[in-house]
């Protein structure tokens, strides 16, 4: 008798766990050549809202863990996605087509792009951080903080690179996030969920939606509780962007506006990525005292 083979059921990554959508609904994925691959769940607004309460739940403990420890939690993400790495160059490879060596190498490159940030993670205060000269008997002291919870629409056609490099500037500055994960290729980012889970990262920090990212950007570019969006995933799309922009400005979230097209993930990534999700505090205080 032919063994049947056990059929992969794509979920939600929410608050640390994979529930199913609320919605019931799920949508096909399809490999690079146009052939089913599985059903992935289809986010609904209530999911959304769910993973930016489980995202805001999480955000004090996230931000109030030492800079170091971050970094060493986002260099274990990077040791477990080592280990799986046959899995996520099968993703890449199946979602985006192309050669074995082509999809490994964007494997190799996303593992690589989690240690970059996990050892900035300590680093960036230095960098950024500063004793102001002011006139006066005073220390006026300039240092990074969060900036709270980051939506984020992932890129579209990058489906690991791509979701690794907007996804670990904002955890590892000590964000916590909700991400839409690529429309079509979605393959690679619930495998990353999977990582996410069985590494040291608390439940709540990446919290990741398989869907419409048109569809589920209004409900974060308005939601009273998001900080910030990253409107990448949508590049090209000025239309959109623009409404999401204007929906964002209800509560003066901190908007990454979408690119004309999709940056060169495999480029050194700039510092930016990083100080676009901090908010900066100035404390001064006597001299003597």
């Amino acid at each position: 008798m032919a063994r049947v083979d056990v059929r992969k059921t794509y979920k939600l990554y929410i608050g640390g766990a994979f529930p199913r959508s609320e919605s019931g609904y799920s949508y096909e994925v399809l490999d690079s050549k146009g052939k089913f691959v599985a059903n992935a769940a289809l986010a609904s607004r209530k999911d959304a809202r769910d993973a930016v309460a489980a995202a805001r739940k999480a955000f004090p403990g996230w931000a109030g863990r030492t800079a170091y420890n971050r970094a060493q939690i986002v260099y274990r993400i990077a040791e477990v996605m080592e280990d799986r790495k046959p899995q996520f160059v099968a993703a890449v490879q199946q979602s985006e087509g192309g050669t074995a060596r082509a999809a490994t190498a964007q494997v190799d490159a996303a593992i690589d792009r989690l240690v970059w940030y996990a050892g900035w993670a300590d680093k960036l205060m230095q960098v950024i951080g500063n004793q102001n000269p002011v006139a006066g008997p005073y220390f006026n002291l300039t240092s990074p903080e969060p900036t709270g919870v980051v939506a984020v629409l992932a890129p579209q056609s990058s489906s690991l690179l791509g979701l690794v490099s907007v996804v670990a500037p904002a955890i590892v500055t000590g964000n916590t996030t909700v991400v839409v994960s690529s429309y079509p290729r979605p393959l690679a980012a619930v495998t990353f969920a999977e990582v996410l889970a069985t590494s040291d990262v608390p439940g709540g920090v990446v919290n990741l939606l398989t869907g419409d990212p048109v569809a589920l950007g209004p409900w974060l570019a308005s939601h009273m509780d998001v900080n910030a969006i990253n409107l990448v995933g949508i590049a090209g799309d000025q239309e959109t962007a623009t409404a999401l922009e204007v929906a964002a400005a209800d509560n003066l979230k901190r908007v990454l506006r979408a690119p004309a097209a999709e940056p060169d993930w495999a480029a050194e990534p700039p510092l930016s990525a990083m100080t676009d999700l901090v908010e900066f505090k100035t404390v001064w205080h006597p001299l003597g005292v």
